[in-house]
């Protein structure tokens, strides 16, 4: 079951990256400003956003497997939908619309997660996010090559049917909670999970993952813009250094998972978010290949802040309306930080590209402070 929901994962977070790794080919083809490039990065995570707390909702009534299946199928529609948006416009339906498909994946992923693992969450979260890292480093490469060949529609459509396997998989491996179904109504939950956000430490942890997100999404949504425009490299090279990012955050998520497990999710957050801040203001001023590359694995590192504070979060949660509170928080941190990209853009359009790095580096350690004062959980 972990090795199906991983494979999901791996494709879900994978095909979210590959927009913004051949993000220069679109512009070019599309002949859109940087700011209406980000607004499709953006249009991307908002529709995932959105997905979120009906996904939530839906775990507390039908539970988790036929949720991940109904996921896996959706994102396969949605990616088919990229063969035919021969002008923009179409492509930000498509791309709407594996939003919508992808976004009923996150929420459920981290509910049987935790029902599963209960005694060894952090690792079981680390393991799975891992795999969506090493997607996000091997499928947009993948996809690169194959666009290079034979278009970037073509390249999108084509992983389709990967999702229709992860499908099968998931229908096989996941078995539903055994109070899936419900007769409370909506309100009922909605008013015992707003309850539950009252907790000051999962207030926090929303603030700091809220804060990760957005300058995470920002800097993957225009690394490889950035490193075309502004330094001149090609866009192969530029594709490469983005995969290095997402091979770094594969290998600090492998280790902090197992480090939370035993010295306490807020320490290990806190250090994540002060690491993270040093290679965010070096991209501008940092020169040659070998040292781009260093920073750019060193940027991943924030990647292993997601797990432990999904983790920490879904666990402060109320089991009984664990999935529709952990839906909202979702949809809440996930519409603010999709915002990151077309604040890039904008202050990229206005020759500030660099401003924007010194920018995130800012919130992350703004991140970490939040994180410094969270409560280590009661075992």
């Amino acid at each position: 079951m972990l090795g199906a929901v991983a494979a999901g994962w791996f494709l879900v977070l994978g095909m979210r990256f590959v927009v913004p790794a051949v993000l220069p080919t679109i512009r070019e083809e599309f002949v859109v400003s940087n700011a209406q490039a980000g607004l499709a990065v953006t249009v991307l995570w908002l529709t995932y956003a959105a997905m979120q707390f009906p996904a939530g909702v839906l775990i507390d009534r039908v539970g988790e497997r036929t949720l991940l299946v109904a996921a896996a199928l959706l994102s396969a529609v949605g990616l088919l939908g990229y063969f035919f948006s021969p002008v923009f416009s179409l492509f930000l339906l498509a791309t709407a619309a594996f939003g919508f498909g992808s976004g009923l994946y996150g929420p459920t992923r981290g509910t049987v997660l935790a029902r599963t693992f209960d005694a060894r969450e952090g690792t079981a979260f680390g393991v799975v996010m891992a795999a969506g890292s090493i997607g996000a480093a091997a499928l947009p490469a993948v996809v690169a090559l194959v666009t290079t060949r034979y278009g970037w529609r073509l390249a999108f459509a084509a992983t389709a049917p990967l999702f229709g396997l992860v499908a099968v998989a998931l229908w096989l491996t996941v078995s539903d909670r055994p109070d899936s179904e419900t007769t409370r109504s909506l309100r009922t939950d909605l008013r015992a999970a707003v309850a539950g956000f009252r907790h000051r430490p999962l207030l926090l942890a929303v603030a700091g993952e809220t804060l990760m997100l957005f300058a995470f999404q920002a800097v993957t949504a225009f690394l490889t813009t950035y490193l075309v425009t502004v330094r001149e490299f090609p866009q192969g090279t530029a594709g490469a250094l983005l995969s290095v990012l997402f091979v770094g955050g594969a290998l600090s998520q492998t280790a902090t998972g197992r480090l939370a497990d035993r010295y306490g999710t807020p320490t290990v957050l806190t250090a994540v978010a002060l690491v993270s801040v040093v290679p965010l203001a070096l991209v501008p001023s940092v020169e040659g290949l070998v040292p781009l590359a260093a920073v750019a694995a060193a940027i991943g590192v924030r990647m292993s802040a997601g797990p432990l504070s999904n983790a920490y979060m879904v666990d402060s949660l109320p089991d009984a309306v664990q999935g529709t509170g952990w839906g909202l928080l979702r949809t809440a941190f996930f519409a603010v930080s999709s915002l990151g990209s077309t604040a890039v853009g904008l202050l990229a359009d206005r020759g500030l590209f660099d401003t924007a790095f010194y920018l995130l580096a800012g919130l992350t350690l703004l991140a970490a402070g939040v994180f410094a004062v969270l409560p280590r959980r009661e075992s």
